[in-house]
């Protein structure tokens, strides 16, 4: 049952879309007249104006409807390759360019932050700001050292906002799951439960802060991406300084070639950032849209990125990491029965499915898409594709996923937009294997040796105990099982001489303690539960069927 809350939630929804002119986009109107007499009702309706531009209209409502829609409009205008031009161009303003608050409530959280006014602290503080997103708004400063920072403050009213939001989402998950086939595969209240997660991290500054140092720390030695530095006596939860950085935006195509920026280095070194954030350091970056990457053109030939906004970062445990590698390098090569298995073993579709049914409904997917250049190839299109082969083998959305796939997907536009001809698996396809090398062969060995020396050291004094523990519970063990034997050789000699409802009781017993016994002896497997299920209940019933006899 609705909640008149979330009731009037949703009918402020119906009437942004409405009021500019997207009601088009709800089908349910479309199919239902009474929605359409409703809408002529509808105030917002009267409100709106024809002749304003589809693409504004859209991103307008975007930024009516709040925080989470604008991140769902960032995330649309990487793709060039799904939207008509006019909004894409028009969503990717939502980037940086959403509207500000006022200089005074910028002030006001910084002095309540600091407990003194901003010029107190600052030597320079524009409060005009620099750029201004979704959650949070940069301005510029200047620390009384000389350095020239940015200041990043969180929208006030902002988690308010965002929890309404996130409360209706889960309504529509959840009624989702309930009213429609494939709901409960997908796992859409997890998804929204992860995402949940991940959107209030971005509102503590001190978290994004300590996510900025790790990267940092991560690309320290290396001339792939540049991180800015964290002012860490300036920076609270609501407000974070970082050391200014100057480049060109990722989107700026038309700067950068007029540069003579060498894109297809660019391209690459985009794909070797995100599989070295992903396999190699295992913590990645998991908002690359455009407004948040700069490109360092001091030297044309070879470029490197520059990064910010680390709200959001992704991280995978070690058997997804290593089950995501396999995949790809199967997909690579083509194996597509490898890329079944891995699928069946990691538990991303059910144990039961035929591994030679979804092999072929894989390769049929991928194989078009291979020794083709980037720009003929609209991954968007194969995820649909996969989506809908995935239904027959009840595959589910893996939430812990959710960020890594958007994030490819980012990757993806942003590559497109540089270098239309890049190959992506080409690119790709030597670092994972490089990857898979260091991980499984020796040198993986002995760093795995090195890291688990110090516990080794540190047990060894006590193995003599923990050996002389184990060989007196082998010792009782082997005990307990001689007697089971005596148990059911004494049985068998019950069996021969007694009739026919005696051995009844008997077998049912013996089958009882057999189940018990290979308990007791096996290091069990899945395979072998139903086995001894089937002995205990086989058991159990000739002994009721006994005593229902004895009794009658």
């Amino acid at each position: 049952m609705l909640r008149p809350r979330q009731l009037s939630h949703l009918f402020s929804i119906y009437q942004t879309l409405v009021k500019h002119g997207l009601d088009e986009l709800i089908p349910v109107t479309r199919a239902l007249p009474i929605l359409r007499l409703f809408l002529f009702l509808t105030p917002a309706y009267w409100q709106r104006c024809a002749d304003t531009p589809r693409g504004l209209r859209i991103r307008e409502a975007l930024e009516e409807l709040g925080p989470i829609f604008v991140k769902f409009g960032q995330i649309l205008s990487t793709r060039r390759d799904l939207l008509p031009d006019d909004i894409a161009l028009e969503l990717a303003k939502l980037q940086d360019q959403v509207k500000p608050i006022s200089n005074q409530q910028a002030w006001d959280i910084l002095h309540k932050a600091y407990g003194c006014a901003p010029d107190v602290m600052f030597k320079v503080f524009d409060p005009d700001p620099l750029a201004a997103a979704s959650i949070a708004q940069v301005h510029t400063a200047r620390l009384s050292s000389g350095e020239e920072v940015v200041v990043k403050i969180v929208r006030p009213g902002i988690e308010k906002r965002i929890n309404r939001d996130i409360e209706v989402m889960y309504l529509l998950a959840e009624l989702t799951q309930n009213y429609w086939a494939d709901g409960r595969r997908l796992r859409l209240v997890e998804v929204v439960r992860e995402f949940e997660r991940h959107i209030h991290d971005e509102l503590d500054l001190m978290r994004e802060a300590a996510n900025c140092a790790m990267l940092k720390r991560n690309f320290d030695d290396s001339d792939l991406l540049y991180i800015p530095k964290v002012e860490w006596d300036y920076t609270r939860s609501n407000v974070m300084v970082l050391e200014r950085i100057y480049g060109i935006p990722i989107s700026d195509i038309a700067r950068l070639k007029k540069e003579k920026v060498n894109l297809r280095r660019l391209g690459e070194l985009g794909v070797e950032i995100f599989f070295t954030q992903v396999f190699q350091d295992n913590f990645f970056h998991a908002d690359m849209h455009p407004g948040n990457i700069f490109v360092d053109a001091t030297n044309p030939d070879y470029p490197h990125y520059i990064a910010v906004d680390f709200g959001i970062m992704g991280v995978l445990n070690k058997a997804d990491q290593h089950y995501l590698a396999e995949n790809f390098l199967a997909f690579f090569n083509r194996d597509y029965h490898r890329v079944a298995e891995l699928h069946v073993v990691s538990g991303w579709v059910p144990g039961n499915t035929r591994i030679e049914d979804f092999e072929s409904a894989i390769r049929t997917v991928c194989e078009p898409i291979f020794n083709r250049p980037l720009k003929e190839i609209s991954f968007g299109l194969v995820l649909m594709r996969l989506f809908q082969t995935a239904r027959r083998f009840n595959m589910e959305v893996q939430p812990q996923l959710v960020l890594l796939q958007k994030t490819f997907l980012n990757i993806e536009g942003l590559g497109r937009q540089l270098y239309p001809e890049l190959d992506l698996w080409q690119t790709a396809k030597p670092f994972l294997e490089r990857w898979m090398r260091e991980r499984l062969g020796g040198q993986a060995l002995w760093h795995n040796v090195r890291e688990a020396a110090p516990q080794w050291i540190e047990t060894l004094p006590k193995l003599p105990n923990l050996l002389h523990h184990t060989l007196e519970q082998m010792q009782h063990g082997q005990h307990q099982q001689q007697q089971m034997l005596q148990q059911l050789k004494s049985l068998e000699k019950t069996v021969k001489n007694n009739g026919q409802r005696h051995s009844l009781n008997i077998g049912g017993a013996t089958l009882l303690l057999s189940g018990v016994l290979i308990l007791a002896l096996e290091n069990l497997s899945v395979t072998q539960m139903p086995l001894i299920g089937a002995l205990l209940a086989g058991g159990g019933l000739a002994i009721f069927l006994l005593t229902w006899l004895s009794d009658s």
